[in-house]
C-alpha cells in the first residue's frame, strides 16, 4: 500500500501520460494478450468523459476480436437513473441482438454503471470489470478529496452526491450475481483502494492490485493484458486471475 499522501498522489496524476507513452511503447508485448470469442463488450467512461477516452481500450480490444461498444451518451456527469436506464437497454439490445451476455468495462464512475447494471439485468451480463470505481462510497460521509476535487474541475450541481447515488442501495456494496472484478490502485489519486474494492467470493469475484494512476488505468499496459485476459476466458468457466 501506497504511504504518500492522498493530496501528493493526486498532483501524480500527471504521470498519465507517461503512462500512456509506455502502452504505445509495448504494443508488439500486448499483441501477444489473450484473444477472446467475438462476444458483446460495453465500455463505459469515468467522471468528466466521454467516449474519445476509451478510444485506447477500444482499439485494443478490437484487435483481441471482440464486438465493442461505448455508451455514446455524451460526457458521463454522474451517476442519475435516465442514464441507468437507457445503458440497461442497450445491454439488452445488445444482448438480443448477439443472441450472447455482454460484458461491462467501466472506468471510474463508468464501473458503478457497470456494476449497477450487472446487478438489475444480470441474465445478460457475462463479467463485470471496474477500473478504479467509487463502488462504496457511504453517502453519509464525507468522500475522498479526490473525487471532490474532481466535482469541483467541471462544477457540477449536485456535487458529489451524484458519484454516491446508487451507493444507498445495499446490494450495491456487495459484487453483483455474475463474475467481476474491482482492478484498483493504491498510487489512485483520486478513489482509494477502500473505496475501489469490494469483499466476495473469490469463486465470483476478485480485486486485483495494479501500479497506475487513476488517469492512466484506461491505457496502462497491464490494465489493458488484465482486462484481456478476464473477458478472454470461456463463459460459465470463471476463475480468479493467476497473472
Amino acid at each position: 500500500m501506497s504511504t504518500l499522501p492522498r493530496p501528493l498522489l493526486t498532483l501524480l496524476e500527471a504521470r498519465a501520460g507517461l503512462e500512456m507513452a509506455e502502452m504505445l511503447a509495448c504494443l508488439p508485448w500486448l499483441s501477444q494478450a489473450p484473444k477472446g470469442d467475438g462476444h458483446p463488450v460495453l465500455l463505459l467512461p469515468g467522471f468528466g468523459a466521454s467516449d474519445g477516452s476509451l478510444e485506447p481500450l477500444r482499439a485494443f480490444l478490437k484487435s483481441r476480436h471482440y464486438h465493442v461498444e461505448t455508451w455514446g451518451l455524451g460526457r458521463n456527469v454522474g451517476f442519475n437513473r435516465k442514464f441507468a436506464q437507457v445503458i440497461e437497454q442497450k445491454v439488452r439490445h445488445l444482448h438480443h441482438r448477439h443472441r450472447r451476455k455482454v460484458s461491462l468495462v467501466g472506468w471510474s464512475l463508468g464501473g458503478v454503471f457497470a456494476f449497477y447494471i450487472a446487478h438489475v439485468a444480470p441474465e445478460c451480463v457475462r463479467t463485470a470489470i471496474s477500473l478504479g470505481s467509487p463502488l462504496r462510497l457511504d453517502p453519509d460521509a464525507q468522500p475522498p478529496p479526490g473525487v471532490k476535487a474532481m466535482y469541483r474541475a467541471v462544477a457540477h450541481p449536485m456535487g458529489p452526491v451524484s458519484h454516491q447515488a446508487r451507493s444507498r442501495s445495499r446490494s450495491m456494496r456487495a459484487p453483483p450475481p455474475v463474475p467481476s472484478t474491482c482492478i484498483y490502485s493504491d498510487f489512485d489519486g483520486f478513489v482509494p483502494p477502500s473505496q475501489a474494492t469490494l469483499d466476495g467470493d473469490p469463486s465470483n469475484h476478485e480485486n486485483i492490485r495494479v501500479a497506475s494512476s487513476h488517469m492512466g488505468l484506461g491505457f496502462n499496459r497491464r490494465v489493458l493484458w488484465i482486462v484481456a485476459d478476464r473477458l478472454a476466458q470461456p463463459e460459465d468457466s470463471w476463475r480468479p486471475y493467476a497473472g
